[in-house]
């Protein structure tokens, strides 16, 4: 059924559209979008912003947000490996239907606040005594059915996984993750693209976990594989301790090794890229891929700070993600990047180019661009037409916003907004969220309280 909305507000590239008149065709693509003094259609006090781009997520982990903050024995360093340790515990119970009830909640949250994709970075493949399930994307097709649910779009991106480090065996509490193979890993990939087909909004991504997971062999016969059809992403040089297992194997830092054993494009998504030299800022940002940053949980493990300054100054490209969900609000991953890097440089220009000097909207844009990449998706316009009518909407009425003129309001939204300034989420010219609930509310809850408590594990 084609819809008409009248925004107060709908923000482009080139600035707002003010009483922004969007119709729609049936199946939710952007007919026209006009400025107009008389109203048409639903009237909608707020400002439509593109929906955010979650470029990395583990759904699963959202079970065990805030669970790693109690810090039993003191005299043990508590780092991002022994928290590691406690998500493979969550890892080995959850059950395909248990999966199902946690991610649905979990996306669910991400469309109330301003989320309309998102990137799951899946390696949760096999049953709890390590075996294929005989449909070999049955936790994958999970992750897409609560997709659907929320009503967000999802790029499953089903992760290589094969080893336990640098030249090691995988250990028994990585039993679910393993792919032996590059053979088994393509039937994983090719069973993942099929289960796809099965919601409109769901594509398919391509990636390997992470340098030390994957055999150089099979790193660099997958990557050189890639035809750039479908996004690639990869955790990297995340922690301090992964740079010098890599050093000791390759003799070079990981993100050099992958710049000069694979064919790194715009197609790759290095996700954190915490640590990295000089010139490895210069390589990546040379070759056009993007970097995912999720600085709530690089924070919450004591990561690090990525080079952002230095990256941005060589015209690198960034995205955000929520990956293990303890934070889930898109401008406050924008703002916590922003910070971390005023208090290292001094300077509050962190988003500021040479030719745009409104932080809020650098922001928004730089990360919707890259994140769309993330999701194999269009990324020339905020909204286009014929293409889907993705948006955020912010509400007018909120004291700071109403009383802000359209030159502030994107460095309002960004530096002061929450969740409870949210009016709902919008994917395909539908609400997905109004109001801060989804039709489903309260049985997405209900299913996964009961979860939980099956689970025990946030007693």
């Amino acid at each position: 059924m084609a819809a008409t909305y009248t925004f107060k507000g709908l923000l482009t590239e080139e600035g707002w559209i003010k009483n922004a008149v969007v119709k729609l065709d049936a199946l939710g693509n952007v007919i026209s979008m006009s400025e107009s003094e008389i109203l048409e259609g639903e009237f909608v006090n707020g400002y439509a912003l593109p929906g955010f781009q979650n470029a990395h997520s583990h759904a699963f982990q959202y079970a065990m947000a805030g669970l790693a903050e109690l810090h039993v024995d003191t005299a043990v360093q508590d780092d991002f490996w022994s928290w590691r340790n406690a998500m493979y515990g969550l890892a080995l119970t959850l059950s395909p239907s248990q999966l199902e009830a946690v991610a649905t909640m979990l996306y669910s949250e991400m469309a109330r606040h301003g989320y309309t994709a998102v990137a799951e970075f899946h390696y949760l493949h096999h049953d709890k005594d390590g075996k294929p399930y005989a449909n070999l994307a049955e936790m994958g097709a999970r992750l897409i059915a609560a997709a659907q649910k929320a009503g967000i779009r999802i790029t499953l991106v089903p992760m290589f996984y094969q080893q336990g480090g640098f030249g090691q065996e995988p250990v028994e509490r990585q039993k679910r993750f393993i792919s032996n193979t590059i053979e088994e890993y393509y039937k994983l990939l090719e069973s993942s693209a099929a289960a796809t087909k099965h919601y409109d909004s769901a594509n398919i991504g391509i990636g390997i976990h992470s340098l030390r997971a994957v055999k150089p062999q099979d790193v660099v016969a997958l990557c050189n594989a890639f035809d750039g059809t479908m996004p690639f992403h990869i955790h990297v040089s995340e922690q301090l301790k992964e740079i010098e297992d890599c050093l000791a194997f390759h003799g070079k830092r990981p993100v050099q090794w992958l710049l000069d054993n694979c064919n790194v494009d715009q197609n790759y998504h290095l996700v954190h890229a915490t640590h990295l030299d000089n010139s490895e800022v210069a390589g990546v940002a040379k070759s056009g891929a993007n970097v995912v940053l999720c600085p709530s949980t690089e924070g919450n493990l004591g990561d690090g700070l990525f080079r952002f300054e230095d990256y941005k100054g060589q015209g690198g490209n960034w995205s955000i993600g929520t990956d293990s969900h303890v934070g889930l609000n898109p401008l406050e991953e924008l703002r916590l990047l922003d910070y971390g890097q005023r208090l290292i440089s001094h300077k509050r220009t962190t988003y500021v180019t040479p030719n745009q000097g409104e932080s809020g909207f650098n922001a928004i844009k730089m990360a919707w661009q890259s994140g769309r990449k993330a999701m194999g998706a269009p990324h020339q316009s905020f909204f286009a037409v014929g293409q889907p009518f993705d948006a955020a909407v912010i509400k007018a009425t909120s004291p700071l916003i109403a009383t802000a003129s359209l030159r502030n309001l994107c460095n309002t939204f960004v530096y002061s907004a929450d969740v409870s300034d949210m009016a709902g989420t919008i994917v395909a010219g539908k609400w997905v969220c109004k109001n801060g609930e989804s039709a489903q509310h309260e049985t997405v809850v209900n299913n996964f309280v009961a979860v939980i408590k099956e689970l025990g594990t946030r007693l």
